[in-house]
This record gives structure tokens, C-alpha cells and sequence, in this order.
């Protein structure tokens, strides 16, 4: 099992969508498997197409106007490659790119911030509702905009924890460095009274065991974690099925956890991400294919 090279063509000839084409998903890195995981659960029968920038991770603390250059070369890179939707699995993203995206493409477009604020409205019982994120997806609004579209009584805290996307890309899970600083994120959290912490950002659900644990232990009621693969895979899979896309009976995925047919792609670091499959996806490390944008 190997790292290969993979030079994609500038441009492909177009073909109609169909239910049998992929469904193309990126991130900047490797927390968008997060989402990946979730889909294939979701909907065993769909190939799945990733896309992790690894060469230009992070992008929280890039500006909107470069955030939105990367979003379109990434996407670029994967509908010429023939996919039948996009799955933007990045927080960031999708706060400052996917109006741009969806006016671009001419596929379906799908972003995680809005199903994760209707998650968080679902799970909260004082509608006070806390968001980490990276710098950029804070400073975008875009949680805010969204919870409050799904309820006006809503109160939105939202928060950047720009050191936790470092430390699960370098593979910092565990022990007191990942501690401490979820401590310090959640503290603001905690004294607003927030009920929900939603994690706006892909690569946070690896962090997911300290965060509710430390939630736990600051808060003085209990404290309800919410991330947005879960809901972004059910309206995915309620869009493929409204627009006739879904592919079904195909029996795709191999194993039980419905994470076979998924082909990787990054741009650098090939075999730091291939390492890191297991732990994502379960099983034995994937192979990973290099390309270019």
C-alpha cells in the first residue's frame, strides 16, 4: 500500500451529472474525514471523492479574499475529476466561500455551518449556544448568521480556539498540552451560560473526548457537543434523494463501518495523512494520491 503521484488534467471534458459519479468532499486537511465518515455511514452506496489541502492547512487565519482562491482551486480539482456534488468540509469555507462556490459550479453545493446550526438549536433547551471555530470562521459571523436564521431567540457565543487545528494535524490528541487549551476555549463558554458548544471547525471532533470532559467539569449544568457531520451527511443524503442522485444497490462500501470506496487526495505530507486514515476512517491505512492545483 503506497503513496502515488497523480497529475490531473487542466481541464476535462463535462458530462452530465449522474447517480453513479461520486460526490467530491475537501477540507483544508485531514479533519474533513470527519464528514467522510459520516457520509459513507450515511449512505454505504456512494463513492466518495477527498480532497485535503495539506500544502496550505490551515486556513483559519487566512483572509476571506485567499480562503476563497484556495475553495476554487480545490473544487476546480474535483469536479474535473467528474463528481455529482461537492461537500465543502470545512467550517471556513463555508462561511466565506460557498455563495461563491454554488454560483460557480453547476452541481450541488453543500456546506456544514447551516446543518450544524439546526443541530445546535435542536440540541440546546436555553437557546444559549457557544461556537469554537478557527479565526476566520469567527471573525466571517457566519454561526450567528446561521443559528438565528433557525431562531430568533437564539444567543450565539462564539469563540476562536486557533491553536486546536495545530495540535490534531501534528497529532496532539491527547494529554495536558490538548487540555489546557481546550480549558481556556471553553472558559467564556462557560460563564455565558451556554448549553450546546458546537465545534465549527472539521478537524475538532478528534478533540472530542477532552472537550466533553472538560464541558463536564466547568459547566454548571449539563453541556450537550455538537458537531455538524453527522447533520450535513442526513441533508446530503435527503438532497441526493430529491434530486434522484443517490446511488443505491450498488453495495460500495466494504466492512462493516461503510467506509470502502473513498479515493484520498492531498497536496503535500502524503504519507503524514496515510497514517492518519486509520484513526479517521478505521481500518488498515488508505492509499493517498498526491496532485497538484
Amino acid at each position: 500500500m503506497g503513496v502515488s503521484v497523480d497529475e490531473a488534467p487542466e481541464s476535462a471534458p463535462r458530462r452530465r451529472l449522474d447517480r453513479e459519479l461520486p460526490l467530491g468532499v475537501f477540507d483544508s486537511g485531514l479533519g474533513g474525514l470527519t464528514v467522510v465518515r459520516e457520509i459513507a455511514a450515511a449512505l454505504p452506496d456512494e463513492r466518495l471523492l477527498y480532497l485535503g489541502d495539506t500544502a496550505r492547512v490551515p486556513y483559519g487565519a487566512r483572509s476571506a479574499s485567499t480562503v476563497i482562491r484556495y475553495a476554487q482551486a480545490c473544487a476546480r480539482a474535483l469536479v474535473s475529476r467528474r463528481v455529482k456534488a461537492l461537500v465543502v468540509a470545512c467550517n471556513t469555507v463555508s462561511a466565506v466561500a460557498l455563495e461563491v462556490l454554488r454560483a460557480e459550479l453547476d452541481l450541488p453545493v453543500i456546506g456544514v455551518i447551516e446543518p450544524g446550526a439546526r443541530a445546535a438549536v435542536a440540541a440546546s433547551r436555553t437557546l444559549r449556544i457557544g461556537v469554537l471555530g478557527t479565526a476566520g470562521t469567527i471573525a466571517s459571523g457566519a454561526y450567528p448568521r446561521a443559528v438565528i436564521s433557525v431562531s430568533t431567540r437564539a444567543e450565539v457565543h462564539a469563540h476562536a480556539a486557533p491553536l486546536l487545528v495545530p495540535l490534531v494535524e501534528e497529532g496532539w490528541t491527547e494529554g495536558d498540552v490538548p487540555r489546557l487549551a481546550v480549558q481556556r476555549y471553553l472558559e467564556p463558554l462557560a460563564r455565558a451560560g451556554c448549553d450546546v458548544v458546537v465545534l465549527g471547525c472539521t478537524h475538532y471532533p478528534i478533540l472530542r473526548t477532552i472537550i466533553e470532559t472538560e464541558a463536564r467539569a466547568r459547566f454548571e449544568h449539563p453541556v450537550a457537543v455538537v458537531d455538524s457531520a453527522h447533520a450535513t451527511a442526513a441533508e446530503l443524503a435527503t438532497m441526493l434523494t430529491e434530486r434522484k442522485l443517490r446511488r443505491t444497490g450498488a453495495s460500495g462500501a466494504s466492512g462493516a463501518n461503510g467506509t470502502g470506496d473513498i479515493e484520498l487526495l492531498v497536496t503535500d505530507r502524503p504519507r503524514a495523512f496515510q497514517e492518519m486514515t486509520a484513526r479517521f476512517l478505521g481500518g488498515p491505512p488508505r492509499d493517498v494520491q498526491v496532485i497538484d492545483l
